[in-house]
């Protein structure tokens, strides 16, 4: 794979006590769609301003290809940004906004207004060139401030949350429309968002910041199925995993995890990851409980809160035991609030943490879990 975009141990400090980027490295393929995902103040930012030299970073390289940028400015990278804040020209016409980098690069009239002309074929603004962003829409401005930036065609793009101040909507049409733009350019692409949707449904790779550091850098899929800590785990995933104490106990058939008072045993092969701990944390998916009429000697509890999602309910139920789950269940499955339900769950669907570290000990407790 050929590289876009490399960071070597980069870190960026704000005087002596905030450590903003702690040691990231990573490898941004050539026309890969990437993504920094995290909470608000995790680094995702800053990170993609020391790509962009608008930051410098206080140890570490980042190198376009071969070459190492670390002390080049903006300018001269070769990149184009768009930002949360779309910042038209409100004085400008759809055309002269898109054409504003290109007249700046001194290019000629008619090679501008070529470029402008493709720009507004490919995002669907070529009866709004006359137009000026006020008589807009959100969706559109949008559309004008990723038109501006491609337009002088760069090697790499720079996104940083361009859809937050969008409704949802307007956020799930723009999501469609730069996926599209991505495939038709054919350029690489950086975006930063704290939405784990737009990370998971956009991204080729997505990297998983949390205070600073990158704690999982993987495709989508990877991520959600075999989450490489705790973090990890709860950030990724709507709703959000559920989380329990538990306990690894011998019985004669071999090791097995004990949780709410009922135990499911662990297949030899992961045997060597749990030995010699007594406490772990157990993460379960909502989408892998079942819930049903309350019967045996399973796990047991009540309906607390259900709301309607439209072909699925999420259910919050209280354990008999003390605690809450929550699931999500099929719509037509009719579960008032106050009913008794019995909730199921299978070995391969059990996701066991080490106490401590918070780092994955492994993703399903049967033979196929990782």
């Amino acid at each position: 794979m050929a590289v876009a975009v490399r960071l070597e141990h980069v870190s960026k400090h704000f005087g002596r006590r905030v450590t903003a980027v702690d040691d990231v490295s990573v490898e941004i393929g050539d026309r890969e769609f990437f993504t920094f995902v995290g909470p608000s103040g995790c680094g995702k930012t800053t990170t993609l301003r020391m790509i962009a030299g608008l930051e410098a970073p206080t140890s570490g390289r980042v190198y376009f290809g071969d070459r190492d940028v670390t002390a080049l400015p903006p300018q001269k990278r070769d990149i184009a940004m768009v930002f949360q804040d779309i910042a038209l020209f409100p004085y400008m016409t759809v055309a002269q906004n898109i054409a504003y980098p290109l007249r700046i690069a001194g290019l000629p009239r008619p090679t501008i207004a070529e470029k402008v002309d493709r720009v507004a074929r490919i995002l669907g603004l070529t009866d709004k060139l006359d137009v000026k962003p006020a008589q807009l829409s959100g969706g559109q401005q949008q559309r004008v401030a990723i038109g501006r930036a491609i337009a002088k065609e760069p090697k790499v793009l720079l996104m940083d949350e361009p859809l937050s101040a969008l409704d949802a909507r307007l956020r799930a049409e723009m999501r469609t429309e730069i996926l599209r733009l991505h495939r038709e350019l054919r350029t690489t692409i950086v975006y930063v968002t704290h939405d784990q949707v737009e990370a998971m449904t956009m991204s080729t790779r997505v990297a998983v910041m949390d205070r600073g550091r990158a704690l999982q850098i993987d495709p989508p899929r990877a991520i959600f199925h075999a989450p490489s800590s705790l973090t990890v785990a709860t950030f990724i995933g709507t709703p959000a995993m559920n989380v329990l104490p538990g306990t690894i106990v011998k019985t004669p058939e071999g090791l097995a995890v004990e949780l709410l008072g009922h135990r499911t045993l662990v297949h030899p092969r992961h045997h060597g990851a749990l030995q010699g701990l007594a406490r772990v944390d157990v993460g379960i998916r909502p989408q892998a409980l079942r819930l049903g009429p309350a019967r045996g000697e399973g796990l047991r509890g009540v309906v607390f809160l259900r709301e309607p999602l439209g072909l699925e309910d999420e259910v919050l139920v209280e354990l008999e035991g003390g605690g809450r789950l929550k699931a999500v269940t099929p719509s037509a499955l009719e579960l008032p609030e106050g009913a008794h339900v019995g909730l199921e769950f299978a070995a391969r669907d059990l996701y066991v943490f080490h106490p401590d570290s918070r780092q994955a000990l492994c993703h399903g407790v049967d033979g196929a879990g990782r």
